[in-house]
């Protein structure tokens, strides 16, 4: 699977585990993101009800309104299962995580689901490559 194929019809990013500190992996590959044209959508439950980069922060997948399209994963392993159930429950198209991050736990769960799964890759490196 061409990975920049799959990110040509995403629109909408959920990144999971945003961080509002500037230094961190998840807020540069979420601020390049947001650059590269697509809406992100933060989310982590410890700094909800605060913003990252303009948008609001949001506790939970199942808070956000909008439609999307991919969800983007930086958290530890043992969360990402309960995180890939999450994604299907808000029907999320992709599942993602971020480079280091690979659950077979995880992977069937959303695979079994019919989300195209992608883990251990940086969205950010794939697009600065094109």
């Amino acid at each position: 699977d061409n990975l920049k194929l799959i990110l040509d019809h995403v629109e909408t990013i959920a990144v999971v585990g945003a961080s509002n500190k500037t230094y961190k992996d998840s807020y540069k590959v979420m601020k390049f993101l947001k650059d590269f044209g697509f809406r992100i959508f933060p989310v982590n439950p410890n700094i909800h009800n605060t913003r990252i980069l303009g948008q609001e922060c949001y506790q939970t997948l199942s808070d956000i309104k909008q439609r999307i399209d991919m969800v983007n994963v930086f958290r530890a392993i043992e969360h990402i299962p309960s995180i890939a159930n999450e994604a299907i429950k808000i029907k999320a198209k992709i599942f993602w995580t971020q480079e280091g991050l690979y659950s077979e736990e995880a992977e069937t769960i959303a695979n079994n689901a019919g989300l195209k799964v992608i883990m251990d890759q940086c969205p950010k490196k794939i697009l600065e490559n094109k």
